[in-house]
């Protein structure tokens, strides 16, 4: 009986222990956060609720930063980690970069071919404008002169698109 609660109080002291090696701090937006590592480096020290070790671990930091001035300036002048991936951030650039050339070469090609578009449409207007005789295709594939109404009607499509599209 006496190994038993021997072996039982050996794990409950091995669960405290790996209990103790948490980390809490209040992240960005307020929240509490638990995690066996560090918080970020970006985390203010204000920040960090519970360091792993309790007190004992706050304290002995403290003790070791007094008695050692040289290694408190080693440690402030060595560059911290900023937690971003720089290759993520400049794929993320270029990516953003190709998407900006992308929509400015389709905003490129529509406008030349509205430009070209209107070209067509002054020059069908140019042919309606002189007089001459316009031909059409019907269904049947036989050409057709177009009369008066249907001129008019046309005259009146293209005067649209101008006025629509060509401004």
């Amino acid at each position: 009986m006496k190994l038993k609660s021997a072996l039982i109080m050996g794990v409950l002291s091995a669960v405290s222990l790996v209990a103790a090696a948490q980390w809490q701090w209040l992240d960005k937006d307020g929240r509490k956060v638990y995690s066996d590592r560090p918080p970020p480096p970006e985390t203010p020290e204000k920040s960090i609720l519970k360091r792993p070790g309790g007190r004992l671990a706050q304290a002995q930091a403290a003790a070791s930063a007094a008695s050692s001035p040289a290694s408190a300036t080693v440690t402030a002048s060595a560059p911290r980690p900023s937690g971003k991936d720089k290759d993520l951030e400049d794929k993320k650039k270029q990516a953003e970069q190709a998407e900006v050339a992308r929509k400015k070469a389709e905003e490129e090609k529509y406008l030349k071919a509205k430009a070209e578009n209107c070209a067509r449409t002054r020059q069908a207007k140019a042919s309606f404008d002189s007089g001459v005789r316009i031909f059409r295709m019907n269904e049947k594939g036989e050409r057709e002169i177009l009369d008066e109404t249907g001129r008019a009607k046309e005259m009146k499509r293209i005067q649209d698109i101008l006025q629509s599209e060509c401004n």
